[in-house]
């Protein structure tokens, strides 16, 4: 008989000691190449660790609310025939479910150790408490991860499914039902919680569940709010002549298969920006008295998918040309739509480019990506005329909206940073230096 496999923890990019929130399977069970298994919580995203081969879960070596690193045995795996050998099932890869440039769950446990939550009706919850396991409770996955999202404890709830199983319904009227409580007072000192209210005392209401990348991003862009003084500073750049190389090595590229957008000149504009302003390519200290400043260039983009807004970060902008650039912007756009972003797609970004230019608007206040301490909005520019000494002459005129830390940068510097993109848009030699 073959000995059982060891599948063991894969490479999770720049991340250990990562909490177990959900096991898939139990002893006895059967599984396919590429069933979950369990499910881990990193700063990141959610990722669930598949089945590297087909076979019979023999023992599981991890529980819920374990933490665990890169090679630690999950479970001992009965193979099918035919199988990969054992050697080879410590290999698999994760699933990883991105985030958003700009966001992410860490802003949750960091309001929890700040302010740790109260259970309904039951006292505080330490902030060091391991994640519910839930025993014993007849729930699927989705319920699970859903109750652990919601803060409910299933334990409470009476299944109304075959055998008293848990379904989604069960789980959606528990809130309902919870909402009509009497709001609990602000502990500590966090910021009171908005009444809740039953609209359905109003009229028919549907509940809709938020995207995993809205949740994921919700509360990092909740804490960046709180904690950033953010201002913003608006200015418009004259990319007459810009546009019209844009446009002739567009049509190249279209010829190649991709396209040359403002999208990659901004990019370069950030780069040369960022030399010169280097203050713009730092961060905050964790004690809040120092700025670690970045030598590296990497620029994240906010891309528009079907589940919201994510934050892929384009590496080693300074060694790249607009070409490269525009390539590059294609490919990552199309993986972020189609939701195959990985973790490390996500993370290393020292600015962000938040861009609108293909839906409109005249300006807008883009939030800083902490711990990043700018960013900068576009949307679509407009022909407007334009004064140049003698008479007024039409110039398309691109609106860019820079919103900054106050902590770390001035009104003047940031006007100074913001006049220094648009000269540089404004000469596309200037792009090259």
């Amino acid at each position: 008989m073959t000995a059982p496999a060891e599948v063991t923890v894969p490479d999770l990019g720049d991340f250990s000691d990562v909490p177990v929130i959900e096991i898939h399977v139990q002893p006895g069970d059967a599984v396919a190449a590429e069933d979950p298994l369990v499910t881990l919580e990193s700063d990141k995203a959610t990722m669930d660790i598949p089945s590297p081969a087909a076979g019979t879960v023999r023992e599981l070596r991890i529980s819920v609310g374990d933490r665990v690193t890169v090679g630690q045995p999950i479970l001992l795996l009965d193979q099918s025939d035919g199988a990969s050998p054992p050697e080879q099932l410590a290999s698999a890869t994760v699933d990883n479910e991105p985030p958003t440039e700009a966001a992410a769950e860490p802003a949750r446990r960091s309001a929890e150790a700040a302010s740790p939550p109260t259970a309904r009706g039951g006292p505080p919850v330490s902030a060091t408490a391991a994640v519910p396991d839930f025993a014993g409770v007849h729930a699927g996955p989705s319920v699970r991860r859903l109750a652990r999202e919601l803060g409910i404890d299933l334990t409470g709830i009476t299944g109304s499914g075959p055998k008293g199983r848990i379904t989604k319904d069960d789980l959606l009227q528990d809130v309902r039902g919870s909402q009509q409580a009497p709001a609990a007072p602000a502990t500590g000192g966090g910021i009171p919680e908005i009444p809740p209210q039953d609209f359905s005392r109003f009229g028919p209401v549907d509940t809709q569940p938020l995207s995993r990348i809205q949740r994921v991003s919700g509360p990092h862009l909740h804490r960046s709010w709180l904690n950033v003084p953010h201002v913003t500073h608006d200015d418009d750049a004259d990319i007459t002549e810009l546009d019209a190389y844009r446009k002739e090595l567009d049509i190249e590229a279209r010829a190649e298969g991709y396209r040359v957008t403002l999208l990659s000149f901004l990019l370069k504009a950030a780069v040369s920006g960022l030399r010169e302003f280097p203050r713009f390519n730092s961060s905050l200290t964790p004690e809040k008295d120092a700025l670690v400043l970045k030598r590296y260039f990497h620029i994240g983009v906010a891309v528009d998918t079907p589940d919201g807004l994510v934050v892929p970060v384009m590496r080693d902008v300074d060694r790249k040309g607009i070409r490269e650039l525009s390539r590059e912007l294609g490919e990552v756009s199309a993986r972020a739509r189609d939701g195959k972003l990985g973790v490390n797609d996500l993370q290393g970004g020292c600015f962000t480019i938040s861009s609108l230019g293909g839906i409109g608007g005249t300006s807008f206040t883009p939030l800083v990506n902490a711990p990043e301490v700018a960013i900068l909005g576009v949307v679509r520019s407009k022909t407007a005329p334009v004064w140049d000494g003698t008479s007024f002459v039409p110039r398309l005129m691109l609106p860019l909206s820079l919103s900054y830390d106050h902590r770390v940068v001035d009104g003047a510097a940031a006007a100074r940073f913001t006049r220094y993109l648009c000269h540089v848009l404004e000469d596309v030699r200037r792009l090259v230096l």
